[in-house]
């Protein structure tokens, strides 16, 4: 291998590493087979198309592994919207029962303890590398996969290291580790093993039917992460400048900005609003630095005598932390302090777990928040609604609504004749008060009014409810559609 490489993934290794307490020395295959565990998940999926009943409820099984302090790591979308939680293992008859103790949706990596403290006896914390594997270097992946119901190994080569979209969320990327060794369903949390160490946790495959042999790990900078994270009882989820930048390497475009033409600088093209750097980055200026490191033109920084992306620098900061930047501000350069106060509010396009769909069911009409899951459940087909999930963050969408509000269905009755058309709008205000959250929707409705004008955004004409007929419906409705509860203003679950 060339030695460029070798320095690449020994510099990947420094990058990565979270200082952790979790560095012992090598097991043999034994051990490793010894902490494995088989996790089985009875889990319920919540409902998006009827919010008041309870879903579906599925079976599925994953793989973890024992680290110190009694926990076992798995992938969160293994024990994700879970009911209940058992675990065992290899040459163990008995079958015991786990909890969750964190999870994290971002990264796909949870935690797991179990209740009987006996179960830990006679195992051993698998122990975390240090580095990063190296291209074509050999591991192992452990786990229960497909095909059948006693532990399986299989081994391949490291193929890639690259930041991927972590399909449990759709919406995060993080650094991962491709391998051609098989990962399948039942691989999921599963340890990747070299050298007797821990490499990465086996998380997903690719699907598309024109690749083969390709399956990715989370490496351990990343659980890592997670688990210095969690020392204090609590996730706080990744830290985001919130900025969006473009790359500075036309000559022209970069005289026209003051710059030199040393290859530094990219042009910072946006900068959301309520993120971490709102006040404090403006659009247009150019980020020239950040921690001490020279940000390269293509958006790249060297760190350690090797080149890598600027936001893996962001990558490594908790809540609280704050990155250090130099900027060119009106051709003058400045430092701009970035404090890391909270991970970023809005997730309407990311996959969501362990909670309750929130709705407001009023007259037979049922509103719920715009989100990926809701999208996905309703099959609204809505040029408009479409436009404000896919600009919702570029355009600013969320200053003026925090929450789409969506008329997502109708339950017929003849208070509601002829308001099905009305289905997939957005609501804009009711009797006047303009709407931005499920919970100023669900205020409006208790306001005493003889009628509702309930007004939509793009639509000319109003929804009118007479207030006298809302409730003489109300318990009609109820009955007849077996509605529980006519409102879920929490997501915290239900059932």
């Amino acid at each position: 291998m060339a030695s460029s490489q070798c320095c690449f993934m020994r510099f990947l290794a420094l990058v990565f590493l979270v200082f952790a307490p979790w560095q012992l020395s090598a097991i043999s295959i034994a051990e490793v087979r010894k902490s494995l565990v088989r996790v089985s998940v009875t889990e319920q999926e919540p409902n998006y198309r009827v919010p008041w009943m309870p879903g579906n409820v599925n079976s599925g099984t994953g793989a973890g592994f024992v680290i110190e302090g009694n926990r076992i790591v798995t992938n969160a979308h293994v024990v994700s919207n879970a009911r209940f939680i058992s675990i065992d293992r290899e040459n163990d008859p008995k079958r015991y029962i786990a909890k969750v103790l964190h999870v994290a949706h971002d990264c796909d990596v949870a935690v797991l303890t179990v209740t009987d403290p006996a179960f830990f006896n006679d195992t051993v914390a698998l122990p975390f590398t240090d580095e990063i594997p190296q291209i074509e270097s050999s591991v192992s992946v452990y786990g229960y996969p497909i095909g059948g119901n006693r532990l399986s190994v299989t081994t391949g080569v490291v193929s890639r290291v690259d930041f991927q979209t972590y399909s449990h969320s759709a919406a995060d990327a993080h650094l991962s580790i491709q391998t051609n060794a098989a990962i399948n369903p039942g691989n999921s949390g599963g340890p990747v093993v070299q050298d007797g160490k821990v490499v990465g946790v086996a998380f997903q495959g690719y699907g598309g039917s024109v690749a083969q042999n390709v399956g990715y790990m989370i490496p351990v900078s990343v659980v890592k992460r997670f688990l210095k994270d969690i020392e204090d009882g609590h996730y706080d989820h990744y830290m985001d400048l919130a900025i969006t930048t473009f790359p500075l390497v036309n000559p022209a475009q970069r005289r026209a900005l003051g710059l030199p033409d040393d290859g530094r600088g990219v042009l910072i093209s946006s900068v959301a609003k309520k993120g971490d750097s709102d006040g404090l980055l403006l659009p247009g200026d150019v980020l020239l630095g950040i921690d001490g490191h020279d940000v390269e033109s293509d958006g790249f920084i060297m760190l350690d005598n090797e080149r890598v992306q600027m936001p893996e620098i962001v990558e490594r900061k908790f809540k609280g932390d704050s990155v250090v930047l130099k900027v060119l501000r009106d051709k003058k350069e400045q430092e701009v302090t970035v404090s890391f106060r909270q991970a970023w509010p809005y997730q309407i396009q990311a996959n969501q777990y362990d909670i309750s769909p929130r709705y407001v069911l009023f007259g037979g009409l049922l509103f719920q928040p715009l989100s990926r899951d809701f999208l996905q459940a309703s099959s609204i087909d809505d040029l408009r609604l479409r436009f404000f999930y896919n600009f919702y963050l570029t355009d600013a969408l969320y200053l003026e609504r925090p929450e789409v509000i969506v008329l997502s269905g109708v339950l017929p009755d003849p208070i509601n004749t002829y308001l099905t058309d009305f289905r997939g709008a957005i609501v804009d205000e009711v009797n006047g008060v303009k709407i931005r959250t499920l919970t100023d929707l669900a205020n409006a409705f208790e306001k005493p009014a003889d009628d509702y004008v309930i007004k939509t955004v793009g639509l000319g004409r109003p929804i009118v409810l007479e207030r006298s007929a809302v409730d003489e419906a109300r318990e009609r409705i109820r009955q007849r559609y077996q509605v529980r509860l006519e409102s879920n203003l929490s997501d915290k679950p239900q059932f």
